[in-house]
C-alpha cells in the first residue's frame, strides 16, 4: 500500500523544516562575532581560546559565578524587556539610563518614607515598585509624547533626559535625600539604608535536604520579576488588542491611522510602558542589591551601564520578551567574564563593549535574513494546497520576526 502524505502532515514538516532553518543565521551571527572577536584578541596579542575559556569560566564556573552572572543580568532583562515595547511600537527609546534613575529615585524615596510607617514586608515593596514605575514611565512617557505631538526626535530627546536624570540624582544625593549620617563630613552621595522589610528577600533553590542551589550568593527575586515580567509582556504584545495596536503602529503609522487606530496614543503608551519597565529596574537594584541609592556621579555609576546594554540585549533576543531573557543571561556572562579575562590575560575590559557591538551588527544582519525569507515563501508558494495551509503559517512567522 502506498503512503502519500497530506497537505497539511508535508506543510507540518516543511514548517518546523524553515524553523531549523530560521535558526541557522543566528547561530552563524554568533560564530561571526567571535571570529572577529578573536580578530581583535589577536592583535591585543591574546590567546582567543584560552580568553573565551577564561570568560566561559567567570561566568559560569562555579555557583558564584553563575549568580553573580544572573546578578548582572536582572536590571538589563528589564531594560530589555522595555526596549522590546518601545521597538515594537516604532519607537527607538535610548533613555533606558534615564528611566532606571528617575525609578530607582522614586522608590527608595517611597522606602524611605514609607518604611517606618508600613512593617509588612510584600505590601512595601509592592508600593516601592508601583512608584518606580510610575516614576519611570512617566519621565519615558515625556519623550513619547514629544514625539507624538511635536515630532521631537525621540533619540536626541531621551539622550538628552539621560542628562537631566543623572544631574537630577546627584542633587538629591547631595541634598535632600543625603544620608543624615554623612551630613557635616566629606560625605559620599548616597541614601541612608532602607529598612530591612523592605528589601528583595535573596533567592536559592533546595535541590535536596542536603542540598541548596545558590544559598549565601547576591542572587535575588528580581530575576523572578524580571522573568515573570517578561511572559506578561509577550501576552500583551501578541494576545491582547493593546499589543497588536503597538505592534501595527510600529509596522506602519499610515496603515494604522486609515485603520482608525490612534497612533499618537500608541506611541505615548508604548514609551510609557518602556520607561516604567526600565524604572522597575532601578528600583530592583535598590531593593535587592545595594539597599540604598549612591553614585559616583558619573552616568554609570548606578547603572552600570544596564540601560544600554538592555538595548542590545532586546536586539539579540529579536525583540521578543522572552529571547529577552537569555539574552540577557548572555550578556550578563560577558560582564562577570570580563572581569576574569582581564585578570588572567590582562586584556581590557572594555573589549566587551566592542564584542556587544560585533553581536549587535551579526544579529540585526540575520534578522534581515529571516524576514526576507519569510516574506519569499509568502510570494512563492509551492502548490495550491500547500499554499492555502502554509499561507497563515508562514504569515505568522513573518509577524513573530516584524
Amino acid at each position: 500500500m502506498n503512503f502519500r502524505p497530506s497537505a497539511v502532515t508535508l506543510v507540518f514538516f516543511k514548517t518546523f523544516a524553515n524553523s531549523l532553518l530560521n535558526a541557522w543565521p543566528l547561530l552563524l551571527a554568533i560564530a561571526a562575532a567571535a571570529a572577529a572577536a578573536s580578530l581583535l584578541l589577536l592583535a591585543l596579542n591574546a590567546n582567543p581560546i584560552q580568553a573565551f575559556s577564561s570568560m566561559l569560566q567567570g561566568a559560569f564556573g562555579t555557583t558564584n559565578a553563575t549568580a553573580e552572572t544572573l546578578v548582572k543580568a536582572i536590571p538589563v532583562l528589564f531594560v530589555a524587556i522595555g526596549i522590546c515595547v518601545a521597538f515594537r511600537g516604532g519607537v527607538v527609546n535610548i533613555g533606558g539610563e534615564g528611566q532606571m534613575i528617575a525609578g530607582a529615585v522614586a522608590g527608595v524615596t517611597a522606602a524611605l518614607t514609607l518604611g517606618p510607617i508600613i512593617t509588612f514586608g510584600p505590601l512595601l515593596i509592592a508600593l516601592c515598585l508601583v512608584c518606580g514605575f510610575l516614576a519611570g514611565a512617566l519621565y519615558g512617557g515625556l519623550a513619547g509624547f514629544l514625539k507624538a505631538y511635536f515630532n521631537v526626535n525621540e533619540i536626541l530627546s531621551t539622550i538628552m533626559l539621560n542628562q537631566v536624570a543623572v544631574q537630577m540624582m546627584n542633587f538629591l544625593l547631595n541634598g535632600p535625600l543625603l544620608d543624615p549620617a554623612e551630613l557635616g563630613t566629606n560625605h559620599i552621595p548616597k541614601t541612608a539604608r532602607i529598612v530591612q522589610w523592605a528589601e528583595l528577600p535573596r533567592l536559592s533553590l533546595s535541590l535536596g535536604d542536603n542540598f541548596e542551589l545558590f544559598t549565601r550568593t547576591r542572587l535575588h527575586f528580581g530575576l523572578v520579576l524580571g522573568i515573570i515580567l517578561a511572559i506578561v509582556i509577550y501576552v500583551l504584545l501578541w494576545r491582547t488588542t493593546i499589543g497588536y495596536r503597538i505592534r501595527a503602529v510600529g509596522q506602519n503609522e499610515r496603515a494604522s491611522r486609515y485603520a482608525g487606530i490612534n497612533v499618537r496614543r500608541q506611541i505615548v503608551l508604548a514609551m510609557f510602558l518602556a520607561g516604567g519597565i526600565a524604572g522597575l529596574a532601578g528600583v530592583v537594584q535598590v531593593l535587592g542589591l545595594q539597599y540604598r541609592l549612591q553614585t559616583d556621579g558619573s552616568p554609570t555609576g548606578f547603572t552600570g551601564n544596564a540601560g544600554f546594554n538592555g538595548i542590545v540585549a532586546a536586539l539579540f533576543g529579536g525583540l521578543n520578551p522572552l529571547g529577552a531573557i537569555p539574552a540577557s543571561v548572555v550578556f550578563g556572562g560577558l560582564l562577570v567574564g570580563a572581569q576574569k579575562m582581564q585578570r588572567d590575560l590582562g586584556v581590557s575590559a572594555a573589549l566587551i563593549t566592542a564584542i556587544n557591538g560585533l553581536i549587535v551588527v551579526f544579529v540585526v544582519s540575520s534578522q534581515y535574513y529571516i524576514r526576507q525569507r519569510a516574506r519569499r515563501r509568502l510570494a512563492a508558494p509551492t502548490s495550491p494546497a500547500a499554499a492555502a495551509a502554509e499561507r497563515p503559517a508562514a504569515a505568522a512567522a513573518l509577524e513573530q520576526q516584524a
